[in-house]
């Protein structure tokens, strides 16, 4: 069965549109069949990989029940990659699905027969604590936050740590964070290596041990429609996220060791 991450963090400019679109595409490249949602009303993870979604079937009708979930999955030019895209019109939706019935779990209900078809299914949730993110919180089995590294960062992070208590509690009580990915760093400044040392602090065993630096080409890469890897294979920001994402499979195949030593 597929496992489902949802990405998230409320704060805007934590590298988290970036983290979801590199991870999805280097993913991709390991031969994982993998399915990246895009839950922001902005597209930035769509026009990210490249996909034009106008006239396309979005996660908005998704969730609105407009259109059945496999006429929302579109393959991208990226191998192993394919997306369930967003639109403008998503930001009207947050506001329907105010007064529906299960408005918390209209994405878990809509995807969860996907866990069968992909290895993983990568959720890019908006930069905020609405209904929109509560539904990724809600879908997905964990979470990876990416916190850059600035002023406030443990702040916003802390805020989002009490939602997802909140989560668990209430409607998803499997729901774990999966990892903390540092983003945006610049070792120059002192600032850089303090918020570093917090964080590590504050979550010992969940921060990664591979920090994603401030990096031109990672800027650069979404305008050209193209993941890290196909844009600037050899950059700092490339071998950074591929890091990640080795990181991460590690991590899979140690849980599933653990869940078969378990039921011996």
């Amino acid at each position: 069965m597929g496992k489902i991450i949802g990405i998230c963090n409320q704060k805007g400019g934590t590298g988290k549109t970036t983290t979801a679109v590199n991870i999805s595409s280097y993913l991709g490249l390991y031969d994982k069949k993998t399915l990246l949602i895009d839950m922001d009303p902005q597209g930035n993870a769509t026009s990210g990989v490249g996909f034009n979604s106008e006239g396309k079937n979005s996660i908005y009708d998704v969730i609105a029940d407009k259109v059945n979930i496999y006429e929302s999955i579109y393959p991208t030019q990226w191998p192993q990659l394919s997306i369930i895209p967003s639109d403008i019109s998503l930001t009207g939706g947050e506001v329907e699905l105010a007064s529906v019935d299960n408005r918390e779990s209209r994405l878990k209900t809509a995807i969860s027969r996907l866990k069968a078809d992909f290895s993983y299914i990568i959720i890019d949730a908006p930069p905020s604590l609405g209904l929109l993110t509560l539904n990724v919180l809600v879908a997905s089995d964990s979470l990876l936050i990416p916190v850059q590294c600035e002023y406030y960062a443990l702040e916003g992070i802390s805020k989002l740590v009490q939602t997802i208590d909140l989560v668990t509690e209430n409607l998803n009580s499997a729901l774990t964070i999966k990892a903390i990915i540092l983003t945006m760093a610049d070792f120059r400044t002192r600032l850089t290596l303090q918020v570093i040392e917090e964080v590590r602090n504050f979550f010992p065993e969940k921060t990664l041990n591979t920090i994603i630096p401030r990096n031109v080409k990672l800027a650069e890469a979404p305008s050209f429609g193209k993941p890290i890897y196909f844009y600037d294979p050899s950059c700092v920001g490339a071998k950074a996220y591929l890091n990640v994402t080795e990181d991460l499979l590690k991590k899979r195949i140690a849980e599933e060791e653990l869940i078969r030593t378990r039921s011996w």
